[in-house]
């Protein structure tokens, strides 16, 4: 990969990485490829990914935010690539949502990026030995609202899954290897356009999910359509435990 004049704009630790693949249908997908690229796909199918991690150490611009450094996120992804004259395929990914329990961190990211960022509740539970086995997920709901004098919780979900065995290096042409080597982050602007920036991070150890899950009122954050394709059930999943990761300053395709 070839490394450009792009600088750092946010430093960070993604930590404890639960990924749940599903097979969508390439016609929900396409209406949301950035112009300049096009649908990624593996063994002929198209896959996305609702993924739950820990931010950890977040900087922006090199400087630390009070309250704002170690924060949940679980975005909802689908794999695209564009041919660069000079570097050939660039594999990439596009968010489809990520939501976030910080609204200042919802309010830098659209600002910047222009992804689709939401705020939302969340909260994770973490239940690994010293081999990193055991039970992980994440939960996110709506703020909550306000109704005959009680309080209740609307798009209630859960991420997760079963940790039977260590982590271990990406198999070459794996499933897992498809989803983690994408360096690349593409967003539509406002004008059309597409802003195109790179993601780096060391190639991560993976161990298979058992029972990759994903369960709740998917509506409110991914819609009718998506929801459905979600609700089907996962294809696969599996955890990492992450690494140090740096996102650089985006450019604009002509």
């Amino acid at each position: 990969m070839r490394k450009s004049d792009a600088r750092p704009f946010l430093t960070a630790e993604w930590r404890d990485l639960v990924v749940v693949n599903f097979d969508v249908p390439a016609r929900l997908l396409e209406p949301h490829v950035p112009a300049g690229t096009e649908l990624d796909s593996w063994h002929g199918r198209t896959l996305a990914s609702v993924v739950g991690f820990l931010f950890r150490d977040t900087k922006i611009l090199g400087l630390t935010v009070p309250g704002h450094r170690t924060f949940e996120e679980v975005n909802l992804r689908f794999y695209v690539r564009r041919h660069d004259p000079t570097d050939g395929w660039r594999r990439g990914v596009v968010f489809l949502r990520e939501l976030v329990p910080r609204r200042a961190i919802a309010w830098v990211a659209k600002w910047a990026y222009h992804e689709p960022y939401r705020y939302a509740r969340m909260g994770h539970h973490r239940f690994l030995d010293g081999q990193r086995r055991g039970e992980i997920g994440y939960h996110w709901a709506l703020p909550v609202e306000w109704g005959r004098g009680r309080g209740r919780r609307r798009g209630q979900c859960e991420l997760g899954g079963r940790v039977l065995t260590e982590s271990a290096p990406l198999s070459p042409g794996s499933e897992a290897e498809f989803i983690t080597e994408h360096y690349w982050g593409y967003t539509r602007q406002r004008d059309g356009r597409t802003l195109e920036y790179r993601v780096d991070h060391p190639r991560w150890r993976v161990a298979p999910l058992a029972d990759p899950t994903l369960t709740g009122d998917l509506r409110p954050w991914y819609g009718e359509e998506l929801s459905l394709a979600l609700g089907g059930g996962a294809c696969s999943g599996f955890f990492s435990e992450g690494s140090p990761v740096v996102v650089f300053t985006g450019s604009r395709l002509c």
